[in-house]
């Protein structure tokens, strides 16, 4: 020993360094434990007890706690795994992202456009493209935004879009989901309506409008009533006070909230004590209860003529006064004496003579619509006030006024404006098809049991 540190001495001192520091390397080395030693040691110091309960983390929880702590540092869209396998809808699938994403809401503004709104929510260019140009047929829905839409849109941790919800009504959104591969998918979901029945009668005081509102139908029920019967009644000038209706119509609800009114499934007014009902079918339209359509049909041509002596022109030399003005009607040349009938059902606004008319009538339809007949040989057969059908006899071909000839001139004017009597556009008022007749009446049947229902329940109310 003392030779060796006799021979240890006698070196180099740069050599001795060196031996010295290997030999506290090597030393530290035996000193640290194994990690079997301190693997024993750990079971040494957790021994098993006998009757006492320990708790194994499963491999299930221990995979679960991973994936939580890789989702705080992962894009919500952009890894899958932390998501539910399955979900039933888009709705669903958006709700789980909630939490993990930040949400801001856009208001469409006057003007505004996807860019725009983009851009001030401090989105770029490419992020607007790629969000209008998404996969799935609905992304094109985004170029048709209205003012006061309002859009919800989602980042993510890296601030990327990764939602966007779009209500385009009250039953129908629009969604936009990113992808694992950083595209976009569209998709649109339209929740189910449920529609309940209910009824609204009212009884006219001051005028229809009043009524309708205190009855609680809307604005949008009141005008569709009054064009369900405006072929039979003039809301303005027929309606009286003492009037009643009833309506059968559709109240509408998603996930049990109202959300508005649908159609109106059946209406009665009582107009100077004269019933007239409606009943809408399958195919939208209303008809009476024995399966007419409400909807009123025009006689093109009022009377049996030999052949049209002028056209509906807007300049014609007259033939009387050699002045060229404009001719608003058709003359159908007939034999003097010829019947003249009513065009459809309507009330007879004016019935008199005049210098330039002859013996003339004049009778009011529903939906705006005027049919006037002049020239008649004698005092009209028909008065002022008087109600007319279709095809009745109004009066006969003459020549009085202003005539060269024995004819009857025929206008048709349309909320103030001359028609072409031959070539306008008239209603459709084709009866119910014999094939659904059986099926319409036993609505029909079913419709007014509910429509004498509600007014019974009103003369209830009424009753002291």
């Amino acid at each position: 020993m003392k030779s060796i540190q006799k021979f240890y001495l006698q070196l180099p001192k740069r050599h001795r360094v060196i031996i010295s520091s290997f030999s506290i390397i090597i030393l530290v080395l035996l000193l640290l434990p194994s990690e079997k030693a301190t693997a024993s040691r750990q079971t040494s110091d957790s021994s098993l007890q006998v009757g006492k309960r320990y708790a194994l983390a499963l491999p299930e929880e221990q995979s679960l706690a991973v994936s939580s702590q890789v989702n705080s540092n992962q894009k919500p869209l952009q890894n899958n795994t932390h998501l539910p396998k399955q979900k039933e809808t888009t709705t669903e699938l958006v709700s789980t992202l909630d939490e993990s994403l930040t949400w801001q809401k856009a208001k469409v503004r006057n003007g505004d456009s996807l860019g725009k709104i983009f851009k001030r929510l401090g989105y770029s260019v490419r992020t607007t493209h790629d969000v209008s140009s998404a996969k799935g047929k609905y992304s094109k829905l985004l170029k048709k935004i209205n003012v006061g839409d309002v859009f919800q849109i989602g980042k993510n941790v890296q601030g990327k879009l990764a939602a966007l919800t779009y209500p385009i009504s009250k039953t129908e959104t629009l969604y936009v989901l990113l992808l694992p591969d950083g595209s976009y998918q569209s998709n649109k979901e339209t929740k189910t309506v449920e529609v309940r029945e209910t009824f609204a009668h009212g009884v006219i005081k001051s005028n229809f409008w009043n009524a309708g509102i205190e009855s609680g139908l809307n604005d949008a029920q009141i005008i569709n009533l009054a064009s369900i019967f405006g072929w039979d009644i003039d809301f303005a000038l027929d309606i009286r006070e003492g009037d009643s209706f009833h309506v059968v119509y559709e109240n509408q609800y998603i996930d049990g909230d109202y959300i508005g009114t649908g159609k109106i499934l059946a209406a009665e007014f009582i107009n100077k004590d004269d019933p007239f009902q409606a009943i809408r079918f399958t195919d939208g339209a209303y008809y009476s209860p024995d399966g007419r359509s409400m909807r009123k049909a025009f006689l093109r041509a009022p009377v049996n003529f030999k052949y049209i002596s002028s056209s509906f022109k807007r300049k014609r030399r007259h033939p009387v006064t050699k002045r060229v003005q404009a001719h608003n009607g058709i003359d159908y040349a007939a034999k003097r004496g010829t019947p003249v009938l009513a065009a459809g059902n309507g009330k007879v606004i004016q019935s008199a003579y005049k210098s330039t008319n002859g013996n003339y009538v004049f009778i009011q339809h529903g939906n705006g619509i005027v049919t006037k007949y002049l020239h008649f040989n004698k005092r009209p057969s028909v008065k002022k006030g008087q109600r007319v059908k279709q095809g009745q006899v109004i009066g006969y071909v003459g020549s009085t006024g202003l005539a060269s000839g024995p004819h009857l001139h025929y206008e048709f004017v349309l909320n103030g404006v001359h028609r072409n009597p031959r070539t306008v556009k008239l209603p459709d008022a084709k009866p119910i098809n014999k094939k659904y007749k059986a099926e319409f009446t036993a609505l029909s049947s079913q419709r007014l049991m509910e429509l004498s229902g509600s007014r019974q329940a009103l003369l209830a109310m009424q009753t002291p």
